[in-house]
């Protein structure tokens, strides 16, 4: 979440900041101080009371010392008195926080500086392009064409076995499959220098609310009940991304400065149930309820936050780089961005069968609006207790990466040649029919 002193303190240019996403999230600001100040007044005078009440309590010891016996109970009265006022003040306290809590979820994190103000994805600067788009001598197939002639998934079966928006991978597609997510894992741990967590593929609310996809998109997940239990309905959720778990699992503690940077990357299958929102894209796998993804995450240094991500992005191209498939990278404008990012660049990689782009990964510097959600701090050589920079970025996702790689990599005679980086996973260099 924002920090709330600096929103005390300037508050027009957190206005000024949230208003760049296009959003209306400024308007919440004047009601967010008004909640404040009303908790700091009855905090401080719940305050003034107990100074007064541990005053009163000493001085009736020592009435008592001297045997002014009336004097004493007219002390415990007064004391009396001021007990029930400080409780009579909690119940107001506790709503008020509970208010100014509630309107602290629901603020975005504020644009970096160097984020371009816009509205819409039209409005997001390309910074760089890699490769060219492929020319065939053939009108190029679609993923769909070449999944269903080559047998690599089976989209009719999917959707009996769980509705539309679901994929059975077979054969080919499912070792395909398998094959770059370990590849995707040894690169960023080998070359990259991660470090691999396993993480479960369910978690609390609390882990949703760090990352701040709670409350905001609370609408968008799977609840998990036991059996038919309704009462333990949302007790648990199914991971959206890897990152949800991942960048939680130091939530609540305090890290010493020389364990900092970390950095974590996870397997873990995704959860979303907007697969098929707007219907754009619904058919095939370019939107789809579960897919797998490779999540990286840094917890870094705040002086260091903007080196990271930049390196970070670095480490999801390679990935490209090395199937070899063309791409793109876009800096997300203000009004596209993530409601927790305060900077994302996205990945778009060339699907010729599409004849379109495909965002395969999103990599973002949250700052320390998240460690502030989770309680995430780290104890400076000075002894200073500070929030770190939390960043998180897709090292990629699948299926999109998928669809990219058997489009681009598709022959005349229908068959996939296989990039050189995966043949020791596959055994083959080609998939035919």
């Amino acid at each position: 979440m924002l920090d709330i002193k600096l929103i005390r303190e300037k508050p027009d240019f957190v206005r000024e900041r949230l208003a760049a996403r296009g959003a209306g999230d400024e308007s919440k600001i004047d009601e967010l101080l008004k909640l404040d100040e009303q908790r700091r007044k009855i905090l401080a005078e719940v305050e003034a009371l107990k100074a007064q009440r541990n005053k009163a309590s000493k001085e009736i010891g020592a009435l008592m010392s001297r045997k002014k016996t009336a004097e004493a109970e007219a002390k415990k009265t007064e004391t009396r008195e001021m007990g029930d006022k400080i409780t009579a003040l909690d119940k107001p306290a506790a709503e008020i926080e509970a208010a100014r809590q509630a309107l602290m979820l629901q603020l975005p994190n504020l644009p970096h500086e160097s984020v371009k103000v816009g509205k819409t994805a039209e409005d997001n600067p390309v910074i760089r392009v890699h490769g060219e788009k492929p020319n065939y001598g053939f009108k190029p197939k679609s993923h769909m064409e070449l999944c269903e002639s080559l047998k690599l998934v089976d989209f009719a079966r999917a959707a009996k076995l769980s509705g539309s928006g679901f994929l059975l991978y077979t054969n080919w597609g499912a070792r395909l499959e398998r094959a770059l997510i370990q590849f995707l894992l040894d690169l960023h741990v080998n070359e990259h220098g991660y470090t691999e967590v396993s993480p479960p593929f369910m978690v609390g609310p609390q882990c949703l609310e760090g990352v701040g996809q709670f409350p905001k998109f609370k609408d968008q997940y799977y609840g998990v009940a036991e059996g038919d239990d309704k009462e333990k309905l949302g007790k648990l959720y199914l991971v959206p991304t890897a990152e949800t778990p991942v960048a939680n699992i130091h939530r609540e503690e305090i890290l010493a400065e020389k364990q900092l940077p970390v950095y974590y990357c996870a397997y873990t299958p995704c959860f979303r149930g907007e697969a098929g929102a707007a219907g754009v894209g619904t058919r095939g796998m370019i939107r789809v309820h579960q897919f797998d993804k490779v999540e990286l995450i840094k917890i870094v240094k705040p002086e260091t936050g903007y080196d990271e991500l930049e390196k970070m992005v670095a480490n999801a191209e390679k990935i490209l780089q090395l199937l070899g498939l063309h791409y793109r990278v876009i800096l997300l404008c203000t009004g596209d961005m993530g409601f927790g990012s305060a900077k994302t660049y996205d990945i778009e990689v060339w699907a010729p069968g599409q004849g379109g782009y495909l965002e395969v990964s999103s990599c973002s510097n949250c700052e320390d609006f998240q460690a502030r959600r989770m309680s995430l701090r780290f104890k400076t050589q000075a002894g200073e207790n500070k929030f770190p920079h939390i960043l998180n970025g897709s090292g990629t996702a699948l299926a999109r990466l998928f669809v990219a790689l058997v489009e681009t990599h598709q022959q005349p005679d229908g068959s996939v040649l296989i990039p050189k980086p995966l043949q020791p996973y596959l055994k083959t260099e080609r998939i035919t029919a």
